[in-house]
């Protein structure tokens, strides 16, 4: 049976990616996110097993319509990969703007959060009953970065959530796991080269993975049968500063 499939955030990197590497395994992929344009240029590289919906994940009336329009077209859901993120520049938690704050803590908490739910929802309302939810954290929840303070906020705060509904989920049958991913080759990691700042305030160039590594990875936690489930991974560039003293 072909397993249907919402990847949000899916209309570049990581998400793209992950979407790609499902369909090409047997996935009916549905992107989501705010730029259709983008969405549409996902599903043009994927092909037949994928399928485009716009919606503004911060929105609860778009979401709901979201998942009512997966229901009516498919009939159920099977995997979310709560993807969609962003970010802002780097500064000392002194010099960044509340609404930039606010801004981060919108799209990367209540934004996954009103995904998850709404996922969550219908996977318990679905016969037979269940589904996998697959959040997207970092490595930054617990290793940060000098000036990362709203990220690292958010971040932490999806660690929470994935417990949580690891935990609401066992009596529906409802499975969810996260992946916190340290230097995928993307436009976010497109300065690591030339140098990014480190724990001793130096600046030093980092290594980088290729995004492959991250979309296999999500494949193997979304084909795990329900029964069994990778709470955490990380996956991350072998060589760059994140175990140990830097």
């Amino acid at each position: 049976m072909t397993m249907i499939t919402l990847v949000t955030g899916g209309g570049s990197g990581i998400g793209r990616a992950c979407a790609t590497t499902l369909a090409k395994n047997g996935h009916h992929v549905i992107v989501t996110g705010r730029r259709m344009n983008a969405l549409e240029e996902t599903v043009s590289l994927i092909g037949a097993n994928a399928s485009a919906i716009a919606s503004d994940l911060t929105d609860p009336a778009q979401v709901d319509s979201l998942y009512e329009q997966i229901e009516e077209e498919h009939g159920r859901l099977d995997v979310m990969f709560n993807n969609a993120g962003t970010n802002v520049p780097a500064q000392p938690i002194g010099d960044i703007l509340v609404e930039d704050f606010t801004k981060i803590i919108d799209i990367n908490v209540t934004g996954a959060f009103i995904a998850a739910r709404g996922a969550f929802n219908l996977m318990r309302k679905q016969n037979p009953q269940g589904g996998r939810i697959i959040n997207n954290g970092s490595i930054s929840a617990t290793m940060p970065r000098p000036g990362s303070t709203p990220y690292t906020c958010a971040k932490h705060a999806i660690t929470g959530m994935t417990r949580t509904i690891a935990l609401d989920g066992r009596a529906y049958n409802i499975a969810c796991g996260q992946i916190d991913i340290g230097n995928a080759a993307s436009d976010m990691t497109s300065s690591m080269g030339d140098g990014v700042p480190q724990a001793d305030l130096s600046i030093k160039p980092e290594p980088v993975m290729d995004v492959q590594n991250v979309a296999d990875s999500v494949l193997h936690m979304a084909n795990l049968p329900l029964d069994a489930n990778v709470l955490f991974m990380t996956v991350m560039a072998t060589a760059m500063p994140f175990v140990g003293r830097g």
